[in-house]
């Protein structure tokens, strides 16, 4: 099981396709011989390749966990197959058309789904009035706009859900910062980017010196409401690239792309005096401290976020209100200001 909300989705995502690809596979290969033995070849065909198609998408899902041409062969073939037996079929080949429809909505990005179905009902309703009486053309034609309605709805729920469910998942409630759980992930990938493209990226701890105190002296709540302000002066200065973790109580991560430990340390110089240079709530003043690293070949995500927590640890014990970066630390142009005091 992932442990990074996305990638949990993802499989979840991977599961339905599988499964649709399966038990479709299973209906749909004994009619391949009943079309045959029945003279309807150029049918045959079609459901020959809607199977063939199915069986790809299992095996590449199964042993690489790779989607196959992402859904596309399945909808084309089944719109075709189900619109084509309805013609030759007639009420026969309209069964088919229903859970074809349904499926488009699972398998394709939204958007896509709504422009292949709707084209799909037309085209069905087009055959539907050449085909049968009139009476049955409304009816077929109302009945699968309805199924596609109640598919599109349920699909949308289902998606606003998931992304609902994946925010809340990754993302800190009080600040809104991301969390832990996509923390190892974010770190590999920018290590995957030095080794391969020598792209070099940097982290930042940042502590917030004296919390304690504040919790202590003006309460929970109010220690709450310096964190969320302390968050978004931090996120003011960062670029859209940039990401920003709460992995503690009032310590925080950045993770800047395409930065030199130089330029991190020149960064987190200017956050700790914006945080220490005017009072974040109601004339309440505090410091932090921080330890800044880039990351170097060979590096682990643990090794990398290691080093930045030792120099976290350096600035702590040097006397906060400062950041180290490397062998030495840079003080912040700002008193320090105890809130106890």
């Amino acid at each position: 099981m992932a442990t990074n909300p996305s990638l949990v989705v993802l499989g979840f995502r991977r599961q339905i396709v599988y499964h649709l690809h399966f038990w479709a596979l299973v209906a749909v290969l004994p009619l391949v011989m009943v079309q045959w033995e029945q003279g309807h070849l150029l049918l045959s065909a079609l459901l020959a390749l809607f199977c063939v198609n199915a069986v790809l998408v299992i095996v590449c899902l199964r042993w690489w966990k790779f989607y196959f041409l992402q859904g596309w062969p399945f909808v084309l073939l089944a719109i075709l197959s189900s619109t084509y037996s309805t013609v030759i079929n007639g009420h026969a080949g309209l069964y088919w058309a229903y859970p074809a429809a349904a499926a488009v909505f699972f398998l394709l990005p939204l958007r896509s789904a709504i422009a292949c179905n709707a084209l799909f009902v037309v085209t069905m309703s087009v055959v539907s009035f050449q085909r049968f009486p009139e009476a049955d053309f409304w009816r077929i034609t109302f009945s699968l706009g309805l199924t596609c309605i109640f598919a599109l709805i349920f699909a949308w729920l289902v998606g606003r859900l998931k992304e609902e469910l994946v925010q809340i998942a990754t993302t800190d409630p009080l600040t809104g910062c991301l969390n832990r759980s996509q923390l190892a992930d974010m770190l590999n990938s920018q290590i995957q980017m030095r080794e391969r493209y020598e792209r070099v990226s940097s982290i930042v701890l940042l502590d917030l010196d004296y919390f304690k105190d504040i919790n202590d002296r003006w309460g929970h709540v109010t220690g709450d409401r310096v964190l969320k302000e302390i968050s978004a002066r931090m996120k003011a200065r960062l670029r859209e690239s940039d990401k920003m973790f709460r992995i503690g109580g009032e310590e925080f991560m950045l993770v800047l792309p395409e930065t030199r430990q130089r330029e991190a340390e020149q960064l987190t110089q200017q956050l700790l005096i914006n945080i220490a240079s005017s009072p974040l709530i109601d004339n309440i003043m505090a410091t932090a401290s921080a330890g800044v690293t880039e990351v170097k070949k060979g590096d682990t995500w643990s090794t990398w976020l290691n080093r930045a927590d030792q120099a976290l640890y350096q600035a702590k014990h040097r006397g906060r209100n400062c950041l180290v970066g490397g062998q030495e630390p840079i003080q912040a142009s700002a008193t320090i200001v105890s809130p106890a005091s």
